[in-house]
């Protein structure tokens, strides 16, 4: 009796949002949580940004001047790995959410990280593991010297390893950080407003040092120390994330998402001649006190995608959970279904992103890169002006415009989350159409110079390029940032992880979908003896061509945009607790508590 009164008088010390620690105890909240704890993880998340871009930023240099691959050959092999890195992501997910939990499967994700990682920098190593060169610095596409099919074979499993452990990592390590802030609380829920900006502005340093110092090494050092140093940061941020284990919150799995979702899905399939009862309260649910048992919430019926609600009908026969949903299961299903036209959407905006690491790098391969007599500028540095203008503007976004649209709107983001997204998109017609421009005057001064036909480079500086590397920068900060706190926000409860792992599908699908649009547009235009416009001598290129198509896709996407937010509805969560004591949130904001 005296245990209990004790837990009774420190009650409002507890967590309200089922946090525990890794024994499955109630934690308080003084002593787990908080930015004490994210301190670990953004360090963490420096790190690993600095090992994952300092592979990625420099990949299509590296096929390019070392395994002697073509324009479209190299461009799709990075696009098609990146499009696998951000696709795993699901597969990581779907196990933290069922069985292992998001710290032990971001835990064992990360070893596998460190191997692939080793094994990479292997290959760029041994001489054995890579074909002999056809000359200093050469990207010559006419080159015999091509790797053998198992030198070929070695490095693509050390990037597809790496792959592997990045799907573990990546869903998990934000929404372990987005936990450590109690949503219940209102002093935590208001650092948990600002979270997100303060993470990609954290991340964004290692991007920047891999952007900058790491493209720098490998081109003028070499490859072993460009590869060894991210490998030996990457060992350093996995020791650093577990150096603040006891720090942490952790959610306890609460099941496959994939199963409740399919479960609602059938049984609503099963009943869809029954009539829905005109009483919500009819339809099944289990009592307040089962969810308190299990530390989850229970989410009230709505009225949209109502034909779903037939899931939770009682009807005679065997019960089974593919015949018979709470309310919850079936809100649950209905957010992470609601979500998929905006997913399906921001894959043009991905499929724009995945250009910066390849043909924005190529371009940058074709001018002239000295600053002064003796230094030139890796073209993949020209990633370190994005990540610049990503860093500065999320800190403008943060500190100035916030405050201010928050006097006019009400809203504690400032503006909506789909609102911030949609100014993102609009920046990437804006970008394409600069990048489309630019490119017809690059070709210009090829052929006025007489390098068109040659190859060589082009005399012109580097720089002209900067605009839409800056530009893209400025829409990350906006869409890409909302992308991330709009899947984990709008995602329930029990399924954070899966929420976030959409923003990576968008990722992962927009690389294959560049890869696709790629080698069809490519394919497309040689036809009736066309030269084409892609191809591996970029001066006769018509890549001009290629973004003025981009430009046309984005506006298109952006007039589907509009139509799907308009018809968006922010879930409005009302949480029961078994206290009593209920709490109605719209977008992660209060607006009714009793």
């Amino acid at each position: 009796m005296a245990e209990l009164g004790l837990e009774e008088a420190g009650e409002g010390e507890f967590t309200k949002d089922g946090s525990v620690d890794l024994k499955g105890n109630r934690v308080l909240r003084s002593n787990r949580g908080g930015w004490r704890a994210c301190s670990f993880v953004v360090v963490y998340e420096v790190f690993e940004r600095m090992a994952f871009y300092g592979i990625s930023s420099n990949l299509v240099v590296y096929m390019t001047t070392k395994l002697h691959q073509g324009t479209v050959t190299s461009a799709n092999n990075v696009t098609n790995w990146a499009g696998t890195v951000w696709l795993t992501p699901v597969v990581g997910a779907h196990i933290a959410d069922a069985y292992l939990g998001r710290y032990w499967t971001f835990t064992i994700a990360s070893l596998i990280y460190i191997c692939g990682m080793f094994l990479l920098t292997l290959t760029v190593s041994l001489p054995s593991l890579k074909p002999p060169a056809c000359g200093p610095h050469t990207s010559d596409p006419n080159c015999v010297q091509k790797a053998s099919s198992f030198q070929l074979g070695i490095f693509f499993l050390a990037l597809y390893i790496l792959a592997v452990g990045t799907g573990g990592t990546k869903p998990n390590i934000s929404t372990i950080g987005a936990d450590q802030f109690d949503s219940f609380d209102p002093k935590e829920r208001a650092h948990k407003l600002s979270f997100f900006n303060w993470w990609m502005f954290s991340i964004f340093f290692g991007t920047l040092f891999a952007n900058t110092v790491l493209v720098y090494i490998q081109v003028n050092v070499g490859w072993s120390i460009g590869y060894g140093l991210p490998t030996l940061g990457l060992v350093i941020s996995v020791c650093i994330f577990v150096t603040g284990t006891p720090f942490y919150r952790h959610k306890l799995p609460s099941g496959s998402a994939f199963t409740k979702m399919a479960r609602v899905l059938v049984a609503s399939l099963k009943k869809w001649r029954v009539s829905l009862p005109s009483d919500p309260k009819m339809l099944y649910e289990l009592d307040l006190a089962e969810y308190y048992k299990r530390k989850q919430f229970s989410m009230g019926c709505t009225t949209t995608l109502r034909c779903l609600n037939k899931a939770a009908v009682k009807t005679e026969g065997p019960i089974t959970p593919w015949n018979l949903s709470t309310v919850t299961q079936v809100e649950e299903t209905k957010q992470m279904l609601k979500m998929l036209p905006i997913l399906l959407i921001s894959l043009i905006p991905s499929t724009m992103v995945a250009q910066v690491n390849t043909l924005f790098v190529k371009q940058g391969n074709t001018l002239n890169r000295h600053i002064g007599p003796h230094f030139q500028i890796p073209p993949a540095s020209l990633q370190g002006f994005l990540t610049i203008s990503m860093l500065v503007s999320v800190v403008l976004y943060d500190r100035i415009f916030v405050p201010i649209m928050r006097k006019f709107t009400k809203n504690p983001r400032g503006i909506s989350l789909l609102q911030r997204m949609g100014i993102g998109l609009i920046m990437h017609i804006i970008i394409m159409s600069i990048a489309s421009a630019t490119e017809h005057h690059r070709l210009n001064v090829a052929r006025e110079h007489g390098v068109a036909e040659t190859g060589g480079k082009i005399p012109m500086t580097v720089f002209i390029l900067l605009p839409q590397f800056v530009l893209m920068g400025i829409a990350d900060a906006f869409l890409e940032v909302a992308k991330i706190e709009f899947f984990y926000d709008q995602a329930p409860e029990g399924m954070k992880s899966l929420g976030t792992s959409y923003s990576m599908v968008t990722l992962g699908v927009g690389n294959f979908l560049s890869s696709f649009l790629l080698s069809t547009v490519s394919d497309l235009t040689k036809r009736n003896g066309h030269k084409g416009w892609i191809l591996n001598n970029l001066n006769e290129s018509h890549l001009d061509y290629y973004y003025a198509f981009f430009v046309g896709l984005n506006c298109v996407n952006f007039v589907v945009f509009m139509i799907v937010s308009r018809l968006y509805v922010y879930k409005a969560d009302i949480y029961e607790f078994g206290d009593g004591s209920t709490v109605e949130m719209v977008d992660q904001y209060i607006v009714a508590q009793q």
